[in-house]
């Protein structure tokens, strides 16, 4: 039977649903109709599924909870929502008695804490990571030098022009090394922050990949012209982008569509503090996609899935966005990769405590 009021679950902020035994709807609090985009009066009543489609697979343990008398707990129940996007929700439900008879649900949607959870892992995973590489790349270094100075000296005693080339072949790996340790290094420098547009950044590139592929390669800008400016280090960003970009240039093979996109992002948590604004950059291209065992792993050192590649490139690229208390996250599937970038607007961060937007240093 439809309950229009109960006491006290109207006035949560957590969405509550009430489910009777003919798995219909009695009874949704405000926070679930903003949630599922529902009106109370026209969905009481009803068939649960047929309201909120998304909730078909929760039916078995909903009727398992009713008949057991027993409570439920679903830690990361993905839902598909009415607008079509999907949520990840922490569902509890309750078996309830008396004039409200059912399975009482709440739902909270919990994307915000698992993107932060997740961020702070990433963060943890990459200060772990750049400190075991920049420690072997010193160890390495120091052997390297002597190296190729040995192999030099001995070419010098060398007659044979055919035991010279075995020479060079050492001192030519040896300042190969030489450039990727250096490179392994290279992101400890401090960022030297700046006003940026964004956009100049995202043009340089597109510039510098079709000077690099100057066949084949289709690159789409969507911009949004009316961005603020960010405080960075200009060109931490450019190489920072420009790798990823060339990744996807290179696993088109030279032939295919890139995407620069550039948008504003609302009420967004980076590094722990909360911003009002931020920009999302996303280069989205329609290659063959990341293959699915690399996806978890692909911003770690040394992990490549191109046959040759160095597997830095979108570690420093992680590296650089993280200095800028930016996030890098990627979603892929074949024929379309899409690689965001948030980076924090300055002077929109909320104050430690309060809901005010710290105001813009002055000049």
């Amino acid at each position: 039977m439809p309950i229009t009021a109960l006491p006290g679950l109207d006035l949560l902020a957590t969405p509550v649903l009430l489910i009777d035994a003919e798995e219909c709807l009695c009874f949704v609090n405000a926070a679930a109709e903003s949630l599922f985009k529902l009106s109370r009066r026209s969905s009481l009543g009803l068939p649960l599924v047929s309201q909120i489609q998304g909730i078909a697979n929760l039916l078995p343990v909903i009727a398992a909870a009713r008949r057991e008398d027993l409570g439920f707990i679903e830690h990361e129940l993905n839902m598909r929502m009415p607008d079509g996007t999907t949520q990840t929700l922490h569902c509890v439900g309750t078996p309830v008695h008396g004039e409200a008879e059912g399975v009482l649900l709440e739902l909270r949607p919990i994307d915000q804490l698992l993107r932060i959870a997740r961020e702070e892992r990433l963060m943890h995973d990459q200060r772990i990571n750049r400190e075991l590489i920049r420690n072997l790349a010193h160890e390495i270094r120091n052997p390297l030098g002597g190296i190729r100075g040995a192999a030099q000296l001995l070419e010098r005693e060398l007659q044979s022009a055919a035991l010279k080339e075995y020479t060079q072949v050492i001192r030519k790996e040896a300042d190969r090394l030489q450039v990727l340790m250096d490179r392994l290094l290279s992101p400890a420098r401090i960022p030297q922050n700046l006003p940026v547009n964004i956009h100049e950044v995202l043009e340089r590139v597109r510039s510098l990949i079709l000077a690099e592929f100057p066949d084949g390669i289709r690159i789409i800008r969507d911009y949004d012209t009316s961005l603020p400016e960010l405080l960075g280090d200009r060109e931490q960003l450019i190489q920072a982008v420009l790798n990823i970009v060339r990744n996807a240039a290179q696993a088109l093979e030279g032939k295919g569509e890139i995407r620069l996109r550039s948008r504003a992002a609302r009420q967004v948590t980076l590094a722990r503090r909360r911003y009002r604004t931020a920009l999302l950059v996303q280069i989205i291209d329609n290659g063959p996609g990341i293959p699915e065992p690399l996806q978890a792993r692909i911003f770690h050192p040394l992990v490549s899935g191109r046959e040759g590649g160095s597997g830095l490139g979108l570690m420093l690229a992680q590296t650089f966005i993280n200095q800028h208390h930016g996030l890098v996250e990627c979603d892929s599937q074949p024929g379309r990769t899409v690689f965001n970038l948030l980076l924090p607007v300055p002077g929109t961060e909320y104050a430690q405590g309060g809901p005010s937007p710290v105001p813009a240093p002055a000049n």
